[in-house]
């Protein structure tokens, strides 16, 4: 029963679908566009070809010249207005909302609009002509068994072909009927084909869609980048202020002077972060000015190094070298990666001496972090944004050009960061 239904259901589809009907009006509206640049290209081809009946004896229609030259004018006019700036936006959304779907991908192709533009209007205008010319014989062969005989109806003898007179009779309604449906069958089909053809001449061409997977590409990256920077900043500031906030309340009554130190360094951390928080999100306004608080760099890596004495963990740091020959954003990004690999180690490794090691020559540079494990390394509970501070080290260093390894010994876990660069001479 499936197998029998199946064709008369996609017989019977163009005529039940909104879709056809959607761009009919589409079509319609490209036949009603037309008709200005119609009109005034013949006023104008009759002014430059002067037919008036008095000059020139028995032009009473413009002649074949007129006619071209229309033409040439109302095809000229049409591509001046497809070259507006305008013109293809209009005509995209009119095409996205009666005709089919489109990419809204910006394009710079000019010329293919202009071929859209002259389509859509020559294609509406034979529409519009079927549908007058086909409407009109449907009804009149509908109310032929009103009007026996082929005298004038309406605007003239009913005919069905040529100028000959005809009288269907009874089976008018029928003729009439097989006319809609001819007509619906044909803009249907119509329709279909502009369908088609929408997407090659409105759509992005392949460069415009490269350049949109670019800027798309890039948008990802500065998001990712400043993802990084607020996972590392305040992930830092509030693990830091995590655990010097419980040190301070432990030895609050045995060690006063440590637990003020702790509270003070915990508002310095939090204005630090402030500070970060700020920058990041100027970034992300595109309404603001660029932030002129630059980020920290491998020259805060004292204070970096004093919040975590604070937080009541013993810290070694030896810093071998000379800073500030390191390029500016080798240094920042450096800073970030080991303020992160602390954060870590204080969150996974709590309690547990750290040691920092950076060497620096002129060209290279080397992080260290080592930090014992723990005796009992307890099963953290698992979180969605579980590794990031892992993951979001190794992206730095490979944006840097550097290479960053992370992994466990039977004791400790060390993190090692490795860059190089040419000095500039």
């Amino acid at each position: 029963m499936r197998q029998l239904t199946a064709p008369l259901t996609t017989a019977l589809h163009p005529l039940v679908t909104t879709h056809t009907y959607q761009r009919w009006a589409y079509l319609i509206i490209g036949g009603a566009l037309l008709m200005p640049y119609l009109m005034a290209s013949l006023v104008l081809s009759t002014l430059i070809i002067n037919t008036n009946p008095a000059t020139t004896p028995g032009a009473t229609e413009p002649t074949p010249a007129n006619i071209a030259l229309a033409a040439l004018i109302c095809t000229t006019l049409i591509t001046a207005t497809a070259l507006i700036p305008a013109t293809r936006p209009g005509q995209l959304h009119l095409a996205r909302a009666l005709l089919t779907p489109l990419d809204n991908t910006p394009t710079s192709s000019r010329w293919r609009t202009t071929l859209w533009l002259h389509l859509h209007l020559a294609t509406g205008m034979a529409v519009c002509l079927a549908t007058m010319t086909a409407l009109t014989e449907a009804a009149l062969l509908a109310i032929a068994p009103l009007a026996p005989g082929p005298h004038p109806i309406a605007q003239g003898t009913l005919t069905l072909f040529g100028h000959t007179p005809s009288t269907p009779g009874w089976s008018g309604p029928l003729l009439a009927l097989a006319w809609v449906l001819a007509l619906i069958y044909t803009i249907s089909l119509t329709g279909h084909l502009l369908t088609k053809a929408a997407p090659h001449l409105l759509g992005p061409t392949p460069t415009d869609r490269l350049n949109a997977a670019h800027a798309h590409a890039h948008r990802l990256a500065e998001r990712n980048r400043l993802a990084r920077e607020l996972h590392d900043s305040l992930g830092h500031a509030l693990s830091v202020v995590t655990l010097q906030a419980a040190t301070a309340a432990r030895l609050i009554d045995t060690n006063p002077d440590f637990a003020r130190q702790a509270l003070t360094h915990i508002a310095d951390t939090a204005r630090t972060a402030t500070a970060d928080l700020d920058h990041a999100l100027g970034l992300l306004r595109e309404d603001t000015t660029t932030p002129t608080t630059p980020p920290p760099d491998l020259g805060d890596l004292t204070h970096l190094t004093q919040a975590t004495h604070h937080t009541g963990t013993d810290l070694t740091c030896h810093i071998h070298g000379d800073l500030t020959h390191i390029p500016a954003l080798l240094s920042r990004e450096t800073y970030r990666i080991a303020q992160e690999a602390l954060t870590n180690a204080l969150r996974h490794a709590p309690r547990q001496p750290l040691t920092l090691t950076l060497n620096t020559t002129p060209g290279t540079l080397t992080l260290t972090v080592t930090n014992p494990l723990p005796p009992h390394t307890p099963r953290l509970p698992h979180r969605r944004n579980a590794g990031q501070g892992l993951q979001g080290m190794q992206e730095r260093a490979h944006l840097i050009g550097g290479t960053l390894t992370a992994a466990p010994t039977t004791t400790h876990f060390h993190l090692t960061l490795h860059l190089t660069w040419k000095e500039t001479p």
